[in-house]
């Protein structure tokens, strides 16, 4: 019957449904596509609370030539094929896997931003197709039984996984909380920061306890240790109590802050170690975590609700609800969890917002829930919170500990263990990562100095924060002015680098793994007397942005922007110099960050690591005590002609001749009157001749050609230092 298209809709928001003629009859099988629409939409606008203004693309129905023997339809965006054992016939089988594939397809068209969350398209797919009736007829299984075969298929394309799934969902009278609450992020545009879990969706810790460790930089914001399941959220005890702290304490309700409060005798809310002052502060409260605290607090009518302007960014970072009350809010009753990336996200975050907290909390191992510990001195410095999370019975079902250093986040979840017991693996831990990577303190850098600023901006694919007198402000979901972002206090990426773009810059733009800041350098002034074109000014003056990452990460980015094909011993060669130069930057911009030109060290964003770059940082550190230089160098031999206006225009008019010796430029200009000329000899640098006249190195040699000047030379760069095409060529050294 070739193509047949429909052309009567039932909604406007319905899509064109497309037929080949391989499923019949194709006219009935589109009324029924068109049906379930309409009953998919409405259920999804009455949870969402509305739909997309934008018309939903043309889907085409189709037979499914390669299906799954268990699979009866399977979909991608704008296109659903389908299992039809009998020609003409649509019988219940059929129609029940069109309405779950177009399930799918309404979720592609109205919640784009969940299409790689497979458990939340499943869920929400067999939810409206009608389908759970059956599902739920099938031999009892357990809660926890049913969670582990989600857990063991996270796509959720198994016979087994879907009975898991559907009995989970039949916990729930009505639509799914879980279900809804995501929902309406997608019509309210809020970002996906986070897959739905099991524990979420079925609003109960439901899979068995287990031991989870993630590490994640301070700077660049990358995991660089996971062992266990750190995506999954489990409920989080006294953990989160800081959040609630630095919600209390923003500048903007300093009049209003924590209370001082006398402790109640007898009380086992307030039975928080021995000593307790006749008044208690919120310092104190947090360190011994005094749980009476915290509820008196809130009986005073003035505590944050909901982890105040906290509470979205642990929201973003996957809290699977906000607490209803103080109870909630701290651990005593476990109606959230969280994940303990999301964790280690949500304190990274704190610590460059609030750098007074993590102070405070420096003081855990001496007067607080660590204290007292053959440990405690090893964790002098270090910032730490535990949480215990308890049954009736008050046995601890989870150990949670938070360690924030000046370079790492940890978080630990131990299962049936306290936090005292299980501390001690807390700074070995920190200490195998630091030998399993390298590099990884912070690494500063101007960037981006030749734009306009106004012209440079940022999107973050995770959760992204600009920091406002120590209180978070969501970032737009789309690119955004990055000194809009940055105008306040610093912009943190959760979860993923920012992406930068600028005019006439790669498409698509760059990742910078890293934390931007506003800082505007001081004039710059040129040395008298030496010639300096306006990209050269930019370069020296420097960035109205300072970026942040790893020392390991900045040093693979520079190499990067001078050479990416670089490898093996040349390759750890340059890195080495590149970090040394890093540490070494003082005389580029005095008082400032060495900046991302090549009158410092390219240096266009960060990049994925190779394995030279990790261990060069971890060589020793190179004996010089000065800035060293390196170009491309090699041996390809060049010719460029530049117009004596060009040349003129940088080292002044009536030239008589140009020469190279020893790095330097040495010319000849005609001075004096026309009776009585005379010849002056000068000398600059080669290399302010090669960047003024944007040549490809240093000339050998050069000659006038009427009204052009012809320049020879070999190589790239300004040919001074580290010869990198020399050493790639040098095969069987070490760098």
């Amino acid at each position: 019957m070739g193509w047949a298209v429909a052309v009567a809709v039932l909604l406007s928001a319905s899509p064109t449904f497309v037929t080949r003629g391989d499923v019949t009859p194709e006219a009935d099988l589109r009324r029924e596509a068109q049906a379930a629409w309409a009953s998919l939409e409405a259920r999804y606008a009455a949870q969402a609370g509305g739909l997309p203004t934008r018309a939903p693309a043309t889907v085409t129905l189709q037979k499914g030539t390669a299906l799954a023997p268990e699979r009866n339809a399977q979909g991608r965006p704008g296109v659903v094929e389908l299992r039809q054992n009998t020609p003409g016939v649509l019988d219940a089988r059929l129609r029940t896997a069109l309405r779950h594939e177009l399930a799918h397809q309404l979720l592609w068209w109205a919640c784009p931003a969940s299409s790689e969350d497979r458990l939340f398209h499943e869920a929400f797919a067999l939810t409206v197709s009608g389908e759970l009736p059956a599902w739920r007829e099938a031999p009892y299984q357990s809660l926890s039984r049913a969670a582990k075969e989600v857990a063991s298929a996270p796509a959720v394309d198994t016979p087994r996984a879907r009975k898991g799934l559907a009995r989970i969902l039949g916990e729930h009278v009505g639509f799914p909380a879980a279900l809804t609450r995501r929902l309406r992020q997608c019509h309210d545009g809020t970002r996906w920061a986070s897959n739905l879990s099991v524990e979420e969706l079925a609003d109960v810790a439901v899979l068995a306890p287990e031991a989870a460790t993630v590490v994640v930089s301070r700077h660049s914001g990358e995991v660089l240790f996971a062992e266990g399941n750190v995506r999954r959220a489990v409920p989080y005890g006294s953990a989160l109590k800081p959040f609630l702290y630095a919600a209390g304490t923003v500048a903007s309700t300093r009049d209003v802050s924590p209370p001082l409060l006398a402790p109640r005798p007898g009380v086992q809310e307030w039975a928080c170690g021995a000593g307790l002052p006749p008044k208690v502060d919120a310092r104190l409260a947090l360190l011994r975590s005094c749980n009476g605290y915290f509820l008196d607090w809130e009986a005073t009518g003035r505590a944050p609700q909901a982890f105040g302007v906290w509470g979205p960014v642990l929201t973003a970072v996957g809290l699977t609800g906000l607490p209803a009350d103080m109870t909630e809010a701290i651990g005593l009753r476990s109606a959230h969890g969280l994940s303990p990336w999301g964790m280690a996200q949500a304190y990274r975050l704190l610590a460059e917002a609030r750098p007074e907290v993590l102070a405070l909390l420096t003081g855990n191992v001496e007067e607080g829930t660590l204290s007292g510990l053959s440990t405690s001195k090893a964790l002098k410095g270090v910032a730490t919170k535990t949480g215990t999370v308890r049954d009736a019975a008050s046995r601890p079902q989870f150990g949670w500990i938070a360690a924030v250093d000046e370079d790492l986040v940890l978080v630990a979840v131990r299962p049936g263990k306290m936090p005292r017991h299980f501390v001690d693996e807390v700074p070995a831990l920190l200490t195998r990562v630091r030998k399993q990577a390298a590099g990884l303190e912070a690494a500063r850098v101007q960037v981006l100095g030749l734009l306009p600023s106004a012209s440079v901006e940022a999107r973050c694919a995770g959760a992204g924060f600009a920091l406002e007198d120590g209180a978070p402000r969501p970032a737009p979901t789309d690119f955004s002015r990055l000194d809009a972002l940055t105008a306040k206090g610093p912009a943190v990426c959760l979860g993923s680098p920012w992406r930068v773009r600028f005019p006439q810059g790669p498409d698509g733009g760059r990742d910078y793994a890293g934390v931007f800041t506003w800082s505007p350098p001081p004039p710059y002034r040129p040395p008298p007397g030496v010639p300096t074109t306006p990209s050269a000014l930019k370069a020296r003056r420097g960035s109205d942005f300072v970026f942040r990452t790893t020392r390991v990460q900045y040093t693979a980015g520079v190499v990067a922007a001078e050479d990416v094909t670089l490898q093996g011993e040349a390759r750890v060669a340059l890195s080495r110099v590149v970090a040394h130069n890093e540490r070494h930057a003082a005389p580029r911009h005095p008082g400032r960050a060495i900046c991302d030109t090549t009158h410092c060290q390219a240096f266009r964003g960060t990049v994925r690591l190779r394995p030279e770059d990790t261990r060069a940082l971890k060589l020793p550190p190179l004996r010089w005590d000065v800035w060293l230089t390196f170009s491309q160098g090699g041996a390809t031999p060049w010719r460029e002609f530049r117009s004596r206006a060009q040349v003129e225009g940088l080292l002044g008019t009536r030239l008589v001749s140009l020469r190279f010796e020893s790095g330097r430029l040495r010319y000849l200009r005609t001075e004096g009157e026309a009776g009585a000329p005379y010849e002056d000899a000068r000398s600059l640098p080669c290399d302010t001749l090669r960047a003024g006249l944007q040549l490809p190195s240093c000339p050998q040699r050069a000659s006038f050609d009427g009204p052009r000047v012809l320049f020879e030379g070999q190589g790239r760069g300004h040919g001074e230092g580290l010869d990198v095409e020399a050493a790639k060529a040098a095969t069987g050294l070490s760098s």
